[in-house]
């Protein structure tokens, strides 16, 4: 892959000039690319507010912590109403979480996906990959459309197999410490299910995640990988040489190691050496397969080894690290809810019977383990925002000005708190929320895990259908003890995940 030049000067995440603005009040011919600060986009920016005590040249740092920007902007918003801008080292952001004005920017006849910092800041290792690409990129919509039907329900179906193995590897885990009194590591054990469970199902490879006592050396490049990025968005680009010196060699590295781990994954595909492979013939009509032997319906084109290899990555990286924060807050709030666990475990034992394990059709019908998921996830989607732009010069909400190009973060977490959406009792867990009645009566736009529009996530299906097996077969095996003396706290890493939570496990008799 081609390596990207980092320049101290450089405002892009990717170390390229930032293009010149065009005059006031003009229409570039094409959307700038590289970072874009607000007040370029954004004409009448002094009507939006920002946080008091601004510092000349600093901008708003006061009380600013750099391992969670993401709730400090929570705390600003609930402050500052449903749009505001945060400066700091001279790049303004504007924010938006209103109702109202998410539903504006969901408007893809007006708006797309915007490839802001922290995502383009993956793009040295993930390149023009579904996540990471711009919008101009066509690599996008041909892999886009050849892979698609991977995610159809005849494919899904296929999967379900799969996922039910690697689960049993996880409750094995935990019969294991639930024999031996001890607790078990929810975000640890959850990201090694996630992981296992797109990695065989989607590239026949087995990662041996529960054969280890530590991370898979995949999971915690990709750790770094993430965490690197999150720390390019709050570094001023000066300082960034000097900062994150010893990081980006780290974090150069970690690059290398992923494509070194998904080049051995192809080549084996390709040699038919790996799991379920048969050379040139392709291996078990998974992910991979289409990778390598499928060709656009019509045009013919197929992607290019650089980019299979990019979409590996994002696969793999966005594949389970999102999944693996949904089941671990969703295993969090319902160890502290004890009507909403035995509401959930009873329709797990309604739809299962006496079976141990449900077939695929029967995942479907756990209607209300669902509504946990969803709870969970609104209170923390674990891809925390998502960024939009305008494609033509436009007014957003019929009050801010916005030109082409004009990007804003949609803040996720607060938008799924917003009071004219979701009551006066935005932050209290109550799956109900998601019952029919409740979710017909809500405005449009104003749930977005997944994000929005024709760039919202591919593998959203595969995610929930995962997702609510795992919880159901947990429910159903067993009992959730939580720790009296634990108080949520989120880790930031460009993803959402619980920090630090362990659970106390008792086998049900029933399960035994």
């Amino acid at each position: 892959m081609a390596q990207t030049t980092r320049s101290a000067a450089a405002d892009s995440p990717e170390g390229r000039p930032v293009p010149a603005t065009p005059p006031e009040g003009s229409t570039p011919a094409t959307p700038p690319k590289g970072f874009r600060s607000a007040e370029l986009g954004w004409p009448e920016l002094h009507r939006i507010p920002h946080p008091p005590r601004r510092l000349p040249l600093l901008g708003d740092i006061l009380g600013a912590n750099v391992r969670t920007p993401l709730q400090d902007s929570m705390k600003l918003a609930r402050r500052l109403g449903p749009i505001f801008r945060r400066k700091a080292f001279g790049k303004e952001f504007v924010f938006v979480w209103g109702a109202e004005l998410a539903a504006d920017m969901a408007d893809e006849s007006r708006f797309a996906k915007h490839v802001g910092l922290g995502v383009a800041n993956l793009r040295p290792v993930a390149g023009d990959g579904l996540f990471t690409a711009y919008n101009h990129e066509p690599n996008w919509q041909l892999a886009h459309d050849i892979l698609a039907p991977g995610f159809s329900r005849e494919a899904m179906a296929g999967y379900h197999p799969l996922m039910l193995d690697v689960a049993r590897q996880l409750t094995a885990r935990w019969d294991e410490r639930e024999t031996a009194g001890r607790a078990v590591d929810v975000p640890g054990d959850m990201t090694k299910l996630t992981l296992e469970t797109i990695a065989r199902t989607g590239f026949g490879h087995d990662f041996g995640s529960f054969e280890r006592s530590a991370p898979h050396p995949f999971v915690s490049a990709m750790v770094g990988t993430l965490s690197f990025a999150q720390r390019r968005n709050v570094v001023p680009p000066l300082l960034s040489p000097l900062v994150l010196r010893g990081a980006d060699r780290r974090n150069d590295a970690d690059m290398a190691y992923l494509n070194r781990t998904v080049d051995a994954v192809i080549a084996a595909r390709r040699a038919g050496t790996g799991p379920g492979g048969r050379g040139g013939q392709g291996g078990q009509g998974d992910l991979l397969d289409r990778m390598l032997e499928v060709a656009h319906p019509e045009t013919g084109e197929r992607l290019t080894p650089e980019n299979i290899r990019r979409q590996v990555i994002t696969f793999l990286v966005a594949g389970h690290e999102t999944t693996s924060g949904a089941l671990s807050f969703a295993l969090h709030y319902l160890s502290r809810s004890p009507e909403v666990l035995a509401r959930a475990r009873a329709e797990a034992d309604e739809v299962w019977g006496a079976e141990e394990e449900p077939a695929y059709e029967q995942v479907a019908k756990l209607r209300y383990v669902r509504r946990v998921l969803d709870e969970s996830l609104r209170l923390w989607p674990t891809a925390p925002g998502f960024a939009r732009e305008a494609r033509d010069d436009t007014v957003l909400g019929g009050v801010h000005p916005m030109r082409r190009g004009a990007w804003a973060l949609v803040l996720a977490t607060m938008l799924h708190r917003d009071p004219a959406a979701w009551g006066e009792r935005p932050e209290e867990f109550d799956p109900d929320r998601f019952a029919p009645s409740a979710v017909h009566g809500r405005p449009a736009h104003v749930f977005k895990p997944f994000g929005t529009g024709a760039r919202a996530c591919i593998g959203r299906q595969f995610a929930l259908h995962e997702a609510t097996l795992v919880l159901g077969l947990l429910l159903r095996r067993y009992d959730l003890h939580a720790d009296p003396a634990y108080r949520l706290r989120v880790a930031e890493r460009l993803t959402l995940m619980p920090d630090g939570l362990t659970l106390r496990l008792t086998r049900r008799a029933r399960a035994a």
